[in-house]
């Protein structure tokens, strides 16, 4: 079975490295804002709170900008694959067909990766301060690959229920960019209204967010006390882990459980 994952995992790999936009183009909006918009919203509002390094804290959270997006652009390869490519004759090949979306998860989670590096390596030339440890940098690892497994979890279930790819792509905003701006990503959650802020609390995104500025900074920052309040920095961070956990089994199983059952046309 490991055999026949790696294999589903390596085809799945030379479909993203053979379309460079895949690559590519998730980048550039993180890239923006760590470059440029973060550096210029720490000249224009970091004077208002000087305990916090808002340059940092706009960097880390293009992160969470970067990973559903890659997650949701990796998902119109599966669905070019689905409609025009060899995902059908797969169904005739003799292995577990869950195996299929799991190594489909897989080789986001390495673009993922790859990405991530590039955009946290561009922030430190550009200005942004890191304090990880041997403890907070699987943290942060652990935070960005849970949070893309968790989106390529929704990915893969919208690839095998949508109709059209013009569907799928008008519903990525919804998915990749709108918890965004709610999980405390420009601004502290706590400035938000109660009830928003209940629910900002509740996305796997303000968690793993929460989780990447704690592994890579620490400190009061990170976000983790907004969400769970005044608890220990160490119970706060199981927690929040916890939770993007849950989301992550949940999604992703869900989404086997909808290719195994899916007519593919």
């Amino acid at each position: 079975m490991l055999s026949q994952l790696f294999t589903l995992y390596r085809r799945r790999m030379r479909l993203l490295a053979g379309s460079p936009r895949e690559l590519i183009v998730p980048l550039t909006t993180p890239l923006l804002f760590a470059l440029v918009i973060a550096p210029a919203l720490k000249k224009a509002l970091g004077s208002f709170n000087p305990k916090v390094d808002y340059m940092t804290f706009v960097s880390i959270a293009t992160v969470a900008l970067l990973v559903p997006l890659n997650a949701m652009f990796t998902g119109l390869s599966v669905f070019t694959d689905r409609l025009h490519g060899g995902l059908r004759e797969l169904l005739a090949a003799p292995l577990p067909r869950w195996l299929v979306p799991l190594g489909n998860v897989l080789a986001t989670l390495t673009v993922t990766a790859l990405q991530v590096t590039v955009l946290v390596v561009a922030a430190v030339l550009r200005g942004a301060t890191l304090h990880t440890s041997a403890a907070g940098l699987p943290l942060f690892a652990a935070a960005v690959l849970l949070l893309a497994a968790t989106v390529a979890g929704i990915s893969e279930m919208m690839v095998f229920r949508l109709p059209s790819q013009e569907e799928y792509i008008d519903l990525t905003p919804a998915v990749a960019i709108v918890p965004w701006f709610f999980a405390g990503s420009l601004f502290p959650i706590s400035v938000l209204p109660r009830a928003l802020a209940d629910f900002a609390k509740a996305l796997p995104t303000t968690n793993a967010l929460a989780l990447m500025r704690h592994g890579l900074v620490g400190g009061p920052s990170s976000g983790l006390q907004a969400i769970w309040g005044n608890h220990s920095s160490t119970v706060a961070a199981a927690s929040s882990l916890a939770v993007v956990v849950g989301f992550t089994v949940l999604l992703l199983t869900v989404a086997m459980q909808v290719f195994r059952r899916s007519a593919l046309p």
